[in-house]
């Protein structure tokens, strides 16, 4: 009798993150970005709408924005207006001396850009600094200190976006652009600096400000940042994805032409050879532009169409991308995608100096601090 060896069964909770007990703090913490959130969405409230909004009792409401209040999170705004029976109600928003976040921008080449940011992502001072393949971090850490000395306001943070590959713990696992491996960046500036650090892909958190801050359709939104390199960020359902191999969005590095040029990343013909701010500069003529971006719109086509995204944004140089590149991307895809979803994509342009890695960066402190999207 033949005998059938048994294969291994697969556990079906591969891959889940453990489920613990919810301590008080959760809860707390919890609370808490329940009530900043319906603050930095709506405007000032009074404590019964937050009650009313959050579900949350009147008491819980009442201790959480009295704590805020004492941290400097939110300030006291006097009476609504109006005519109203019985006690006016008193509102409450958020501080314009709440803490703020020191975000770090390294996705340009030859040099470092840092930021004081609050919590509406305005950018209060900046400072550009030289930094190039192979310095060191002590230059990310200076810069970050004269920051911090730049500004009286309590530092909730700081915020990094670099390119590469990024991990939870914000470890540099590979960016070949910088020349880094296995780099723990967050946790050597951390020590170095005495302050809370999160380091994400500089794609991913221009992804999240377009979101947070400007007009990026965060449900399904593909965000392709073009400068020196190629990256991608995507948000669905609200959230932004990385995946197991937290290589989501590196979408510079599909080779699209194996004949092509040397790619910094050791292969050829990889997107980013075509599409980056250099490889774009040398085109002097439409058709060239044209090709650039059908190849463009060939890659986009089976992200668009598996994850249902509706926004696509092109974060670039508009002199390079405008014009003929852009329509021939809008072309291609409306050519290779369901006619229902050619309909309803839009591919647009967000220039560089909404400086969006910067203020994506502030926005990773702020979710990762206080739970605020």
């Amino acid at each position: 009798m033949t005998q059938i060896k048994e294969q291994p069964r697969r556990s079906t909770t591969a891959g889940r993150r453990p489920v613990g007990k919810v301590l008080p703090g959760d809860a707390r913490r919890h609370h808490r970005a329940l009530i900043l959130q319906q603050l930095v969405d709506h405007g000032a409230r009074s404590r019964a709408d937050l009650a009313r909004e959050t579900s949350l009792t009147r008491v819980t409401i009442s201790d959480l924005v009295a704590e805020l209040i004492e941290e400097g999170f939110l300030i006291e705004q006097g009476t609504r207006p109006g005519t109203h029976m019985g006690k006016p109600a008193t509102l409450v928003g958020m501080s314009e001396d709440a803490p703020v976040a020191i975000a770090l921008d390294l996705s340009a080449d030859g040099h470092l850009t840092g930021a004081v940011v609050d919590l509406d992502g305005k950018i209060l001072t900046r400072e550009q600094v030289e930094f190039s393949r192979g310095d060191d971090i002590a230059v990310i850490a200076g810069l970050a200190v004269r920051l911090r000395e730049s500004t009286p306001r309590r530092i909730l943070g700081v915020g990094i976006g670099t390119p590469g590959i990024v991990d939870g713990d914000g470890t540099v696992i590979i960016a070949p652009n910088l020349g880094w491996e296995n780099v723990d960046l967050a946790a050597q500036l951390s020590a170095s600096l005495g302050l809370p650090v999160h380091a994400g892909n500089d794609s991913n958190v221009a992804a999240v400000a377009e979101s947070a801050f400007g007009a990026g359709d965060d449900q399904g939104m593909l965000l392709l940042m073009i400068g020196s390199g190629v990256g991608g960020g995507v948000l669905i359902d609200g959230r932004a994805l990385s995946g197991p191999l937290m290589s989501s969005g590196e979408i510079g590095h599909v080779v699209v032409d194996p004949g092509g040029r040397q790619c910094s990343c050791g292969n050829r013909g990889c997107l980013e050879t075509f599409l980056s701010a250099p490889a774009l500069s040398l085109l002097d003529n439409d058709d060239d532009r044209r090709h650039v971006g059908t190849k463009l719109a060939t890659v986009l086509t089976p992200v668009v169409t598996t994850l249902g995204i509706a926004d696509v944004v092109l974060y670039g140089p508009t002199e390079l991308l405008e014009g003929a590149l852009l329509e021939s991307v809008r072309a291609g895809l409306a050519q290779q995608t369901l006619p229902f979803v050619a309909q309803r994509v839009q591919v647009r342009l967000v220039p560089m100096h909404d400086e969006l890695v910067l203020t994506g960066a502030a926005a990773l402190v702020r979710y990762r601090e206080l739970g605020v999207v």
